[in-house]
């Protein structure tokens, strides 16, 4: 059996997508494990919030092409994992094993809490006026510092550098 990553949608999300036929497929054989989803609106700007099972590390981006968002997904976390400064060969370790991706319902309410929480705190991070999508890898980096109880405190950029190093045998 190949390498399996899993998409977790919201049931708002869901719809808009187009569920792997595996209602329940396994968890993700990548180190972030499986990528959770659901749209949120601020200012009337649509966005979307991504966020890693295992690190809860974030990605904030626009709702837009929410179909080919199963597509972009090993794109939106290349350009994340970029941006947190990760070596390209540990971004290509990641990337090379995140296709297909298997769209299923979310399933770990720990995970949705923290997604909930996320989206809560993201308009209290963008500036009351002006912000646009340039401004969003701010936003990321603020949850990413973010205290977050996983069995243990964890910060989750810290956790994903942690968990990509270990998983692709990194000192």
């Amino acid at each position: 059996m190949g390498a399996v990553i899993v998409l977790r949608a919201t049931k708002k999300i869901l719809r808009f997508l187009d569920p792997t036929q595996d209602t329940d497929p396994r968890p993700s054989d990548t180190a972030l494990g499986d990528w959770y989803v659901n749209r949120i609106v601020v200012d009337a700007q649509p966005l979307l919030i991504i966020l890693s099972s295992r690190s809860l590390l974030t990605i904030i981006e626009p709702a837009r092409g929410l179909r080919a968002l199963a597509t972009r997904l090993p794109e939106l976390v290349g350009a994340r994992l970029g941006r947190l400064g990760i070596a390209p060969s540990i971004v290509d370790a990641e990337l090379s094993v995140m296709n297909p991706v298997l769209v299923a319902p979310t399933r770990d309410r720990v995970v949705l809490g923290y997604l909930v929480d996320f989206a809560k705190a993201v308009s209290f991070y963008l500036p009351i006026k002006g912000w646009d999508t340039t401004t969003l890898p701010f936003v990321e980096s603020r949850l990413g510092e973010t205290p977050c109880h996983l069995g243990k405190t964890i910060f989750p950029e810290t956790a994903a550098k942690t968990l990509l190093a270990e998983r692709w045998n990194v000192a």
